[in-house]
């Protein structure tokens, strides 16, 4: 029997992708404080400066985003890992890895101003049917037509697409693999070596965990001219697909295989009763949302000494209440696996320069890991609460399809926007922090509503 989707990890997918969407679409300059953007490219003029300690909220969303994958894979793979087929998995991985490479060059190319230095009525519509294209290309399409007409359709959308790419004159000039999105190139370099680490440790958790240190020790090697550190760092067969240094996310992906692991286990158990216990899980869930809370404040503001006690209280209280629930196991290892990351964490604050997303730094990794296992295990805890199902709903239906959600921005609602003029009403809320925030709330309100549309159909984009 097939099981139901995990709804806490769909919603701190859709938490982290509803949030890159705001953070892009709030008014820039000196409108808006220092703490809502990223901490090492601070308004007014947002000029990168590698340091500056500190992260914010900003600076967390892609780690969630991470370790949700991290998490998921787990729960998409058992099924394959419990056939005991190798080629179909690595095959699975392998074109996962090529279709998620090709979404990265696609969908920054058929950005109205990457293909034009003045955008104009063509670009942005370009842009929407580029949009309209990837529904064909990356959809469920066998939902709705016979699978080999479904095939079809894929084969002639990407024709289509590589077309695009190698006849458009791009403002850049001739099209260049190596113009793509780096998150998403990110992301596909971790699908890939996250599942494949995972499929050959699928039963040996620890063996997962001790690639983490030769990882490391590459990286802290990797400046020495001549050592073997160095040419593994460096060697790359395809330079604008794969680059080690993308490996280095596996400090928050490795770890959300582990909650995975855990998921997938609390899943096949018996289902048990917490209404009884409601008021302390209730407590642990804000708990958890406030150390987080006091992190990005503690980090940001450098208050590291406050930042440390208030955590080292907050860990412990949180420790001890998760064992308060003894029926729930799930509870425990998220809530150990998270203060023993952030702590640990916290004690390499100090080193390169303090914690920084840009460039990441040790602290980084460990501290957002951390800080993800306490989200998803005060969504785990609403989830099976059973509260707030509205708005848990709307946010994972937002998570089950977060390519859409990434994109739709981009290619569809500013075009649409722009050719419409009202753009200029965005723009004119540029005025006050209040208008500035509201003006990304609108926009990401208009991207989710996007997205709920078509998960409720059930139209997917799929990999």
């Amino acid at each position: 029997m097939e099981l139901a989707r995990n709804q806490s990890l769909d919603v701190l997918r859709g938490t982290a992708i509803l949030l890159m969407v705001l953070c892009s679409s709030i008014a820039f300059g000196n409108v808006l404080p220092s703490w809502m953007f990223h901490a090492q490219t601070p308004p007014p003029y947002h000029v990168f400066n590698p340091d500056l300690p500190g992260i914010t909220w900003v600076d967390l969303v892609f780690p969630l985003f991470l370790f949700s994958m991290g998490a998921a894979i787990p729960l998409a793979m058992e099924k394959k890992h419990s056939q005991g087929s190798v080629f179909k998995p690595i095959l699975h991985l392998v074109s996962r890895f090529a279709l998620l490479a090709f979404f990265a060059i696609f969908t920054l190319n058929a950005r109205s101003w990457v293909m034009d230095k003045g955008p104009d009525s063509t670009s942005y519509f370009t842009s929407i049917v580029a949009f309209i294209l990837l529904f064909f290309m990356y959809g469920n399409l066998s939902r709705y037509v016979g699978k080999l007409t479904a095939l079809v359709i894929k084969f002639v959308s990407f024709g289509i697409g590589i077309a695009f790419l190698a006849l458009y004159p791009f403002a850049y000039g001739s099209f260049d693999p190596e113009k793509s999105d780096v998150i998403i190139l990110v992301l596909a370099n971790m699908a890939f070596f996250g599942g494949l680490i995972w499929y050959f440790t699928a039963q040996k958790p620890l063996l997962r965990l001790a690639i983490l240190p030769f990882i490391m020790a590459i990286f802290l090697g990797s400046e020495e001219v001549g050592s073997i550190n160095n040419l593994i760092f460096n060697w790359s067969p395809i330079p604008w697909m794969y680059k080690f240094y993308y490996l280095k996310y596996l400090f928050i992906i490795i770890p959300g295989t582990i909650a995975g692991d855990w998921i997938l286990t609390d899943r096949k158990r018996r289902h048990f009763d917490l209404a009884f216990r409601k008021r302390t899980a209730i407590v642990i869930a804000i708990l958890s949302i406030a150390l987080i809370v006091i992190n990005l404040w503690g980090l940001f503001s450098r208050e590291l000494i406050l930042n440390l006690f208030l955590n080292v209280i907050g860990c412990l209280a949180l420790l001890f209440l998760t064992k308060k629930l003894r029926m729930n196991e799930l509870f425990s290892k998220l809530a150990q696996s998270g203060v023993y990351l952030l702590m640990l964490g916290l004690f390499f604050e100090a080193y390169e320069g303090g914690i920084k997303k840009d460039y990441s730094t040790y602290s980084y990794y460990f501290v957002c890991s951390g800080l993800a296992f306490f989200a998803l295990l005060s969504f785990t805890i609403v989830e099976k609460l059973t509260i707030l199902k509205q708005p848990m709903n709307f946010i994972a239906a937002n998570g089950k399809n977060p390519m859409i959600a990434y994109t739709a921005g981009n290619l569809l609602l500013i075009p649409l926007l722009k050719m419409t003029s009202l753009s200029t009403v965005l723009d004119s809320m540029n005025s006050n922090a209040l208008m500035g925030f509201t003006r990304g709330i609108i926009f990401t309100g208009i991207v989710a509503m996007v997205t709920v549309f078509f998960t409720r159909i059930q139209f997917f984009w799929k990999t």
